[in-house]
Order: C-alpha cells, then structure tokens, then sequence
C-alpha cells in the first residue's frame, strides 16, 4: 500500500498537468480513494462527502472518478452483480481478494505474479497489458459470525 498522503498529491498534480480544475469537492473525492483501503463504491464515496458538502450531486463524484480513471489514477473493478469499486491506492493491475457476503476486498501481495504473466507471455505468444485476478471468498470476519 502507497503512502495515503503522497497518492494524494500525486492524484492533485496529475488534475493540474492536465488542466482540471482543483475545487474543494474533487479533492474531497482525491483523499477518499488516497485513504480508503475499502475499495469504496461511487456511492460510498458520495456518503462521506455529502456531510461537508451537503449540495455536491452524484454526478460531480462520477466525473472526478472519470477523470481519474481516464488519468490512468484510479484502478475501476466492476462486478456484474455488485457494481463498481475503485482503488485510488493501486491504481495498476493487481489481484483482489472478495469477500462473497460483505463485499469486503483486499489487495494481497502475490510473490509469483510477475514470473505468473511471464510464463502466460511465453505460452501464449501474447504480450500481458494488464490483468484482472479476482479470488472470491469468505472473510475471516464473515466466517466467525
């Protein structure tokens, strides 16, 4: 996991190298996915800042995360059953691990993946761009309930 605080400064000069306005709700929105480790959804984040910003729309969140996925700072994971989830913390390539009862989901740290994708390379003759790899599951917390 990144340095919250350098995600989000990194996120505020990729708006300004790319001459998006900085207001005080995009940045609301840019420390929220910097400090989540919860993947929040859309929604969710519209939750937290609906409270210091009580006239800000839905719409205004959709945007910033546009913008930011577009900027290449924002990781989108959809789910056809759950919607989408953001990741401001990795905004590259990683796998997820899900929680099938409270949609929980964490970032684990896998030793092989590299050595993984270069082995898919060699097989397959195709160049890996990117990747998803979602593992589903139930949750230590889930599970003690």
């Amino acid at each position: 996991m990144s340095d919250p605080q350098i995600r989000l400064e990194k996120m505020l000069q990729k708006l300004r190298e790319n001459r998006f306005r900085v207001t005080p709700q995009r940045i609301a929105v840019l420390k929220i996915l910097a400090l989540s480790h919860e993947h929040p959804s859309i929604e969710m984040i519209f939750e937290h800042i609906r409270k210091d910003f009580p006239t800000m729309s839905l719409a205004t969140v959709y945007k910033t995360v546009t913008v930011l996925k577009s900027l290449g700072e924002v990781l989108e994971l959809g789910f056809p059953a759950g919607g989408n989830r953001y990741d401001g913390n990795k905004p590259y390539s990683h796998p997820h691990v899900i929680c099938t009862q409270c949609k929980k989901i964490m970032d684990p740290e896998l030793s092989d993946l590299d050595l993984m994708t270069t082995e898919l390379e060699s097989k397959t003759g195709f160049e890996i761009l990117n990747h998803r790899m979602d593992f589903f599951g139930i949750c230590p917390e889930c599970k003690d309930k």
